[in-house]
């Protein structure tokens, strides 16, 4: 049984005529009503409490957010904008993440999805951007370390465009594993294969960018190749994807290829991967703007993680081939690749 965290809140962040809107969370909840919630139990996360946000947040940031909506909102940059309500929304999808790691790890369920926005992977530690107030997926890691006994968590960030974000939160950590497969070149910029972290997080963070154009062979590849057998080594206690789906090839804000069911696909890698190492599996959405592509995607994410399918297994083509020989010379996995 797996749960789905969401709340109205959710759809009152209004972000006006921009692609990361409200209808993105009514399109995925439509599909799975039309799915019969199929193995999930629905509930409301809690508010995210100050001391889980400053944990990967500065406290300026935080507090500059709480003001600028209770002043009635306001634009943070070119496309990042709150309103009154974007606050408690804000605080629901980070609490998501939390309380979705709580879950997991005390064995209440088997995975969990976090079907809430604004999203997070873009949020620095102190700068909200991208779309992104607070980083979501770094509240989450960080909890489960904090306080639900987890020592270790892989973040894989399947998102086409990089978290850079997360990569800058984990930078010098050695208890997040960051791997990011994201498009190159594309918003943000960041995300250079040569970015793996720093002190004592060197060999930490995994970017693996991939071409316009990329499809199941890459991105598939890239977490069956790559993402699991580093994991396999590493044993963390908590997959957490940062799941955006806007590699789509229907997606209007990148050039990749993806289809619904290669995010099923993925999925179950990771799936069939956490049943090996025992590790659950925590989703916490990212981005993904075209509604129909963004529903059918979920909803095969959620069929994988409920015990869908076996996972697909494909072939090293070249650009994975180039990631497994740039990753076997990083020290802490010589011996793994």
């Amino acid at each position: 049984m797996g749960l789905y965290l969401h709340h109205s809140s959710s759809l009152l962040h209004d972000t006006g005529p921009h692609p990361e809107n409200a209808d993105r969370i009514r399109a995925i909840e439509a599909a799975l009503d039309a799915a019969g919630w199929p193995s999930l139990e629905l509930a409301e996360p809690p508010l995210a409490e100050h001391e889980w946000l400053t944990r990967v947040h500065g406290f300026a940031l935080v507090d500059g957010i709480e003001q600028l909506c209770a002043a009635g909102g306001g634009a943070i940059d070119f496309d990042t904008v709150v309103v009154e309500a974007s606050w408690e929304a804000a605080l629901r999808a980070a609490g998501a993440a939390a309380e979705g790691a709580r879950s997991v790890l005390a064995r209440e369920h088997d995975f969990a999805f976090c079907g809430l926005r604004p999203p997070g992977h873009h949020a620095e530690s102190n700068r909200s951007m991208g779309f992104c107030l607070f980083n979501n997926a770094a509240v989450g890691a960080t909890h489960a370390i904090a306080e639900c006994g987890a020592e270790r968590v892989l973040i894989l960030d399947w998102d086409v465009h990089h978290g850079n974000g997360t990569a800058e939160i984990f930078d010098r950590r050695d208890d997040v594993l960051y791997v990011s497969i994201h498009q190159s070149p594309l918003y943000p910029g960041t995300g250079a294969a040569a970015e793996i972290g720093s002190g004592g997080g060197a060999g930490m963070t995994l970017n693996l960018p991939v071409p316009p154009g990329s499809g199941e062979q890459e991105f598939l590849g890239l977490v069956e190749h790559v993402v699991c057998p580093v994991a396999r080594a590493w044993r963390p206690d908590l997959l957490m994807i940062s799941a955006g789906y806007d590699a789509h090839v229907a997606d209007p804000l990148a050039n990749c290829m993806l289809r619904d069911q290669d995010y099923g696909s993925m999925a179950a890698l990771v799936r069939d991967l956490g049943e090996e190492i025992d590790a659950p599996v925590l989703v916490c959405l990212e981005g993904g703007y075209d509604q129909s592509a963004l529903a059918g995607s979920v909803l095969e994410t959620i069929h994988a993680l409920a015990g869908g399918p076996s996972a697909v297994s494909v072939g090293v083509v070249p650009l994975v081939a180039q990631a497994v020989d740039r990753i076997r010379a990083l020290e802490p996995w010589r011996s793994v690749l």
